[in-house]
């Protein structure tokens, strides 16, 4: 094409108006596609913001199961369909089928527990036995069942004053819960399939987000990209997977002491157990609760083993399972348990501690940089309660390589 064909094209009527030969930008083409950039990443946790809470399971999981993960990929020579696969399919044989058969008979017993309460709000429930039985107690708590439980529509009128719900709503809530089981199972199978790919692809997906990650915070990255696998695997490792073991070990422990409903009250130590000081509370009450029912000998055989059981666990099994965690105070932890479920459900109880983590662990970078600034020392730190070795020299920096540290 010579000059006068482009000076001819350059001169064309348009759509819109004749186009000049030169215009300056209003907005330079740099932050133009930063917030174009900006808006499609709105846009898509707007239209994908169901899928959200999958996803940000599978790579909590992803996170934390990494370095077991890439045993398993070298086993079978690297290909990472095939471990990815088998990974899934382990991950679904020991852990959600075992859990989904928990909470499903869980439910089942809760509804019990309702349907028994509202029969009581109705009639009246004489006190137990065990309970006027109690010494010191017996005759106190025998007067408060009698006032609150023992009559005709106390029991309601307590738990509208308490919760401001009726008893037959609450009873409609867990009906619905138990309902909501295909919401529950959707959100696993969008989970896996998730998981699947993290597998697969994560090798490639860490490089890319290491780029990012170095383009945005560069004097950060390299030691935010440590912290951050190991304040995930520490807090699912130390707390969901242990807590999970002593719901499934004091479970069989109560089955075998004789307590009655002992697969709930197995989940429900299991989720205690969460919260530092919760398992003890939970062993310790039952212990209580056969003493006073008279089986001595299975109290305190309850009471010694549950004692043995978390001396072993937070001796041998914790350490080797956390290896250097970032340790999470109380409230943190209490309300990342609350706050997850509240908002994600069941799923919460792997999510909500996990995001907590990370939020105290920046907290105690930030304020670690002002404490160095106050003494003229420079450098951005993360601060957490055991530091982290540094990498080896050879190592790569990718998120995978990370998450074994």
């Amino acid at each position: 094409m010579g000059v006068f064909d482009r000076q001819k094209s350059n001169h064309e009527p348009r759509w819109l108006g004749s186009s000049a030969p030169t215009r300056t930008p209003l907005i330079p083409s740099i932050s133009a596609a930063r917030w174009l950039l900006v808006l499609i990443v709105a846009a898509g946790v707007y239209f994908f913001y169901g899928f959200l809470v999958p996803v940000l399971a599978a790579l909590v999981i992803g996170f934390a199961s990494w370095p077991l993960y890439r045993k398993l990929l070298a086993r079978v020579g690297g290909n990472t369909t095939v471990a990815a696969t088998i990974a899934i399919i382990m991950i679904v044989t020991f852990l959600v089928i075992p859990i989904g058969l928990a909470v499903t008979y869980t439910t089942g017993e809760v509804r019990t527990w309702v349907a028994w309460a509202i029969h009581a709000n109705r009639s009246g429930a004489p006190t137990p036995a065990w309970i006027v039985a109690l010494p010191w107690a017996g005759a106190y708590l025998d007067e408060v069942w009698t006032k609150y439980i023992g009559s005709p529509g106390a029991l309601g009128e307590v738990i509208q004053a308490v919760s401001g719900a009726n008893i037959g709503n609450i009873y409609r809530a867990v009906l619905a819960a138990g309902g909501g089981a295909f919401h529950l199972l959707l959100t696993l199978l969008f989970m896996l399939i998730a998981l699947f790919f993290v597998y697969r692809d994560g090798f490639s997906f860490s490089k890319q987000i290491d780029m990012l990650g170095e383009r945005i915070l560069p004097n950060r990255w390299e030691r935010i990209s440590r912290v951050v696998p190991a304040t995930i695997s520490s807090t699912v490792m130390g707390m969901t997977l242990i807590a999970i073991g002593e719901g499934i070990v004091l479970g069989v422990a109560y089955w075998i002491a004789g307590v009655p409903s002992p697969v709930t009250l197995g989940v429900l130590t299991g989720v205690m157990a969460l919260i530092p000081g919760g398992a003890p509370l939970s062993f310790t009450l039952v212990s209580i609760y056969l003493l006073a029912s008279g089986s001595h000998v299975a109290g305190i055989g309850l009471f010694v083993w549950g004692t043995v059981e978390l001396f072993i666990v937070d001796k041998t099994l914790r350490p080797k399972l956390v290896g250097g965690p970032i340790k999470l105070p109380f409230l943190p932890t209490f309300f990342g348990l609350v706050g997850g479920v509240k908002t994600m459900g069941f799923l919460g109880l792997f999510i909500g501690p996990v995001l907590m983590a990370l939020i105290v662990a920046i907290w105690r970078e930030w304020i670690h940089e002002a404490r160095n600034a106050d003494k003229g020392e420079t450098g951005p730190q993360i601060l957490i309660d055991e530091q982290a070795p540094p990498p080896s020299p050879g190592t790569p920096k990718t998120l995978p390589r990370i998450a074994e540290g």
